[in-house]
């Protein structure tokens, strides 16, 4: 057409058109109005040519992945894990920017939210609600303040940045993830960060006036006097010890999760509820076991206990325990216990709730008990995806039940004198009535 315009040309290839039809008509000359349909082809090129591409979307931005991340068809993604990311992602924009194009956080931004993190106090938003994050962090960093974050929760904050970060790699819409294994290391041996708890303690946790006699084991469980209940706060402390159980495993357990196996009573932890709910969860696959119920826990009236509840047709074997809004029975349980044990005079350094399972490892080394039956019984995963597994008949390959008893029985405390707790029944009390909070 003569011409590197594409309006121009656009008009020219309208006029080249116009005398083609009017030659193929036959007729002689153009119309007189052939300018005129020059002139409009010429002010509706713009509008009438269509795009070559169709627009490009609006960049992604933490804000706007968010919700696609949470809501992905292809994971199920709980309501704590959900609680978690809203709480976590606002704290990480802060540094990179909500609504920043995710092209735009390269390595440099997510090492400034690293360190931003190492000063960020704890409860920064109860202790500090007029500042930011940032400023909270710059505050603490000047001043040189100690209760600050620890290595795990601030490793927690990368992890969600990256597993989103990957997330969007993973749809195209990143081509790589910044925060790819950035986290900062714990300085503290692996072994120092939690600690068993030691006999004095135990002897203070279970001569407590809620394991010698109490007013009762709501309010009243630290307070001295005739009343001996024998529920979820009774239990769920002596099963640790004798199971090496995780907290959770023990708060969501069915009345249908106690059952006997090759001749040997068994706790059943599995995530499947005996209703058909959604209820129970475990940690890993390797979680998944049956536990041979230790003869102490028999003889303090364990048993007993269940076939109470069989009788009254409860599902739950606590049925006191509520669920919690992030979807674990634990929850509430472990606020309670943080309070016990410190008006038990049994708090230390470096232990919780979880030092029962460290007390239960090494009972199983000093008891000289096999490796990979010690795996079975706890649950704890060898490397392989299969040793640790502890599983029946029906759960394929694994130690029998007999086995796991015969190195369950071997399990002791020698230092720890629970006779007071032996052929001591409790009075009825009402299954359901919920403890306090």
């Amino acid at each position: 057409m003569g011409t590197a315009n594409k309006a121009e040309a656009i008009r020219q290839a309208r006029i080249v058109a116009y005398d083609l039809e009017v030659a193929l008509r036959g007729e002689r000359e153009p119309r007189a109005d052939r300018p005129q349909i020059a002139a409009e082809a010429t002010q509706n090129a713009d509008a009438t040519v269509e795009p070559p591409y169709p627009p490009k979307p609006p960049e992604k931005t933490l804000r706007t992945l968010l919700p696609i991340f949470l809501n992905d068809a292809t994971k199920l993604r709980g309501d704590k894990v959900r609680m978690i990311y809203d709480n976590a992602i606002p704290i990480v924009g802060e540094v990179l920017g909500m609504d920043t194009p995710l092209r735009s956080i390269d390595r440099e931004a997510c090492r400034r939210l690293m360190d931003m993190l190492r000063w960020l106090p704890t409860n920064s938003k109860k202790r500090f609600p007029k500042m930011t994050a940032v400023e909270a962090s710059e505050m603490a960093k000047a001043k040189k303040l100690t209760s600050t974050l620890g290595y795990a929760a601030i490793n927690s904050y990368l992890k969600c940045l990256s597993a989103l970060m990957n997330f969007a790699v993973n749809e195209g819409y990143i081509d790589r993830n910044p925060a790819r294994g950035l986290r900062v290391v714990d300085p503290r041996h692996r072994r120092d960060r939690r600690l068993p708890f030691s006999n004095d303690q135990l002897r203070a946790i279970f001569h407590a006036p809620l394991y010698r006699g109490c007013v009762d084991d709501e309010h009243g469980y630290a307070d001295i006097g005739p009343a001996r209940p024998r529920r979820a706060r009774f239990w769920v402390p002596l099963i640790a010890l004798f199971s090496g159980m995780r907290m959770n495993e023990i708060c969501q357990l069915d009345v249908a999760d106690i059952q006997r196996v090759d001749e040997v009573d068994c706790f059943l932890v599995t995530s499947r509820s005996s209703g058909g709910g959604a209820d129970k969860k475990v940690k890993t696959s390797t979680s998944e076991r049956f536990v041979p119920i230790h003869p102490r826990l028999i003889e303090i009236g364990f048993l007993d206990f269940v076939d109470e509840l069989r009788r009254s047709e409860s599902a739950k074997l606590f049925p006191e325990l509520p669920l919690s809004t992030t979807g674990y029975y634990s929850d509430p349980f472990s606020k309670w216990f943080r309070r016990f044990i410190h008006k038990a005079k049994a708090t230390r350094p470096k232990t919780c709730f979880h030092s029962f399972r460290h007390c239960f490892r090494d009972a199983l080394r000093e008891a000289r008990i096999d490796h990979d039956v010690a795996l079975a019984l706890g649950g704890w995963s060898s490397g392989s995806g299969t040793e640790g597994t502890l599983t029946a008949e029906a759960y394929g390959r694994g130690f029998r039940a007999k086995t796991l008893f015969e190195a369950m029985q071997r399990v002791d405390y020698p230092m720890l004198d629970l006779s007071h707790l032996m052929g001591i029944s409790s009075p009825p009390t009402t299954a359901t009535q919920a403890l306090p909070s």
